[in-house]
């Protein structure tokens, strides 16, 4: 699309105005159910947190289990440096999005219910995971593959116009949650998303839960580079020329990183082909970590479990004695196109995929010279001592690589002083 006169004048002069960043975006996902686990994170360690999530309901409005310590917490994270956002929707949480844009009541409603929270909460933003415009998430999600992409853009128009109404121009922050492939119409990703760019400061890539126990063979839960003919044909790499091909500025990208493994059963001895991660598994999914437990989804009627492990639980459930060194009887690989590490149990055939420091530092390092903003981190909780946190934070931002928004300086000061939902493939 044609970007206006006017707006290129206007972006240009705010870009002249601003300072470049001192470093790199730091945004991590806060899971409201999993409070007590991240009671000791180290909040300056993070430029940006997004508390996850806000449910929306059919009339728009949307509510967060949170409420009750999100005060607190809030001016904990501003104390520390730190800008806090909303994050409305998640997997189980994006069945209405598709009939609330279409509906102008239902969007008037949830863009007054945004900016009332922002304020009443002293945010700094709002944070929509929308799984997804125009295709299935959740089974219990409404869709619509012509419309949903459109009316999402006039939405994100008409929020960045209500927040900067109430609170001055950019003063208050929209991110998305995004697929690995731009917005689609038609079941087509489009070929240009620089519309949606100049409404929103950052687009966050979900580059993991690429493959798993959905699949037929193991495979790699977050693979830099896919496997020509194995598993999902997409990737981080992927990921980043697609979107920024499509006209979203690499330096409003930030690059998803998971910090936990994804487990599933293979029916063979997977030793026996120790540099083939893609072999025939099992569809029913094993308990993860000690954390993990079958859960219903209601959605789909059915029970199950998510098999996730998260990092720190590889590393204080004795199956990682050291970042790289399994434990047995678990025999640790890695695989060359995919640049990630494998777990395997000869004992019960368990096959885990996951990112370990060595695995993130090529992701860091590759997203970096792409000229990305940073990184964002799904969950905030499932760190062990730093490991993985220590490495993203080594994400070197590129001299060209100028932040647009002069909000992104510093975090304001505040003004003054339940049960967990279902794990999923991103509410874990």
């Amino acid at each position: 699309m044609r970007i206006n006169s006017i707006y290129a004048f206007a972006s240009m002069a705010m870009s002249l105005a601003t300072s470049v960043f001192g470093g790199p975006v730091i945004m991590g996902y806060y899971p409201s159910w999993k409070r007590a686990q991240s009671a000791n994170v180290d909040w300056s360690k993070y430029t940006h947190v997004n508390m996850a999530f806000g449910i929306p309901s059919s009339s728009g409005t949307f509510s967060f289990d949170g409420d009750w310590f999100l005060p607190a917490l809030v001016t904990s994270m501003h104390s520390a440096g730190t800008k806090v956002l909303m994050s409305v929707g998640g997997w189980t949480g994006s069945n209405y999005f598709s009939n609330i844009m279409k509906d102008a009541g239902a969007r008037s409603t949830m863009i007054t219910s945004m900016v009332s929270y922002v304020k009443a909460n002293s945010l700094d933003g709002i944070d929509i995971d929308w799984e997804y415009p125009g295709r299935l998430g959740d089974n219990c999600n409404v869709f619509d593959v012509v419309n949903d992409t459109p009316n999402y853009l006039a939405f994100l128009k008409d929020l960045r116009a209500a927040l900067d109404a109430a609170f001055g121009s950019r003063q208050k922050l929209i991110t998305l949650a995004v697929r690995v492939q731009p917005f689609e119409v038609n079941s087509v990703p489009l070929t240009n998303v620089s519309e949606f760019a100049k409404v929103v400061d950052y687009a966050n890539l979900m580059q993991y839960d690429i493959n798993g126990g959905w699949n037929n063979v193991t495979g790699p839960n977050a693979p830099l580079n896919f496997q020509q003919g194995e598993g999902l044909q997409v990737s981080f790499v992927s990921a980043i020329n697609d979107w920024t091909a499509a006209g979203f500025p690499a330096n409003q990208l930030t690059a998803g990183i998971g910090f936990y493994g994804r487990s599933t059963i293979a029916l063979e001895d997977m030793t026996k082909d120790p540099k083939n991660q893609y072999q025939p598994q099992s569809q029913l999914v094993p308990l993860g970590d000690s954390e993990d437990a079958p859960w219903y989804d209601v959605c789909a009627g059915t029970t199950a479990n998510s098999g996730v492990w998260q990092w720190k639980h590889l590393r204080d459930q004795g199956v990682l004695t050291s970042p790289g060194t399994a434990a047995a009887p678990w025999v640790r690989q890695w695989d060359d196109v995919s640049q990630t590490p494998w777990l395997f149990n000869p004992s019960t055939k368990q096959f885990i995929s996951y990112d370990d420091p060595q695995s993130l530092q090529i992701k860091i390092d590759y997203a970096a010279s792409k000229g990305l903003a940073g990184a964002m981190i799904w969950s905030v909780n499932m760190d062990y001592n730093n490991e993985l946190l220590d490495v993203v934070r080594t994400f070197k931002t590129t001299a060209t690589a100028t932040r647009k928004r002069s909000t992104d300086a510093k975090a304001p000061m505040p003004l003054s002083s339940p049960p967990a939902p279902a794990a999923t493939a991103v509410d874990m």
